[in-house]
């Protein structure tokens, strides 16, 4: 099996995979680099695009271990039309819950030989097409003082969001979040909202309503039952927050989907 701390797969000559730091790496021409720090639960997560002027200056900065980098060649993003940074861009963002899962994947993954590289290379393309989505969409956090609240500040409030992100179906508690993420209670409450105009629990709420949303959809589960699940101690408070969210009760959104 390979070593998944350094390692490199070379997708296609438009396309490469890197781990880590391993010893030789094949560069795409023209190629763009999306580099994935991932951080754990309760620290820094970032993520940079840097244009293929930088790329020297970015392979100085990775870190052993912790660093995924997809290098991509500008073929493929003006295939997709995608915008293309420029030689020397360097724009570094938050790395939202959603695409560090794809990226913990593709690191993980302890499948050996061709099988386990297929899968990578799949998540290496699902990664990228789902950043350069969200990039296009302005759906990115850029890594930047918010207003009036300093880089390290914005940090420790990402990771409260991303506590609310991978542990929503656990009983948290404002101040369990604010000892995660090392910030006070009032600290955290005022900055969440700075950066992403909700308060904690509404963001809390949203998450668990999109679970049960999905939930309604894949399983034949009783809808109390799903309720329960997502933190809803009755079917009528469960109901009364989904219908504010979807503008439809629980039963309604789900005999409306599963009809279209």
């Amino acid at each position: 099996m390979p070593d998944q701390r350094n390692m490199m797969i070379a997708v296609s000559p438009e396309l490469t995979i890197v781990v880590g730091k391993p010893e030789a790496v094949v560069i795409p021409a023209q190629a763009i680099a999306l580099a994935y720090n991932l951080g754990t639960i309760s620290d820094c997560a970032t993520f940079a695009i840097a244009g293929y002027g930088r790329l020297d200056e970015l392979v100085a900065q990775q870190a052993v271990g912790t660093r995924i980098v997809l290098l991509v060649s500008a073929a493929v993003l003006d295939r997709m039309e995608r915008a293309t940074p420029a030689p020397d861009a360097w724009q570094t963002f938050h790395i939202p819950s959603d695409l560090r899962m794809i990226a913990l994947a593709l690191r993980e993954c302890d499948v050996a030989g061709e099988a386990g590289e297929l899968y990578r290379a799949a998540k290496a393309v699902e990664l990228l097409c789902e950043t350069l989505r969200m990039r296009d969409g302005a759906l990115l956090q850029p890594l930047v003082a918010t207003g009036a609240l300093p880089r390290s500040h914005s940090l420790r409030i990402m990771a409260a969001r991303r506590v609310i992100d991978e542990r929503w179906n656990e009983k948290l508690s404002l101040g369990q979040i604010a000892t995660i993420c090392g910030l006070n209670r009032e600290s955290l409450t005022r900055g969440f909202r700075e950066m992403f105009h909700c308060s904690i629990a509404e963001a809390l709420a949203h998450r668990r309503l999109d679970q049960a949303s999905r939930m309604l959809l894949t399983t034949d589960l009783p809808i109390a039952s799903i309720g329960y699940e997502n933190g809803y101690e009755n079917n009528a408070s469960f109901a009364r927050a989904f219908g504010r969210k979807y503008g439809l009760s629980p039963s309604d959104y789900r005999a409306q989907k599963l009809a279209a």
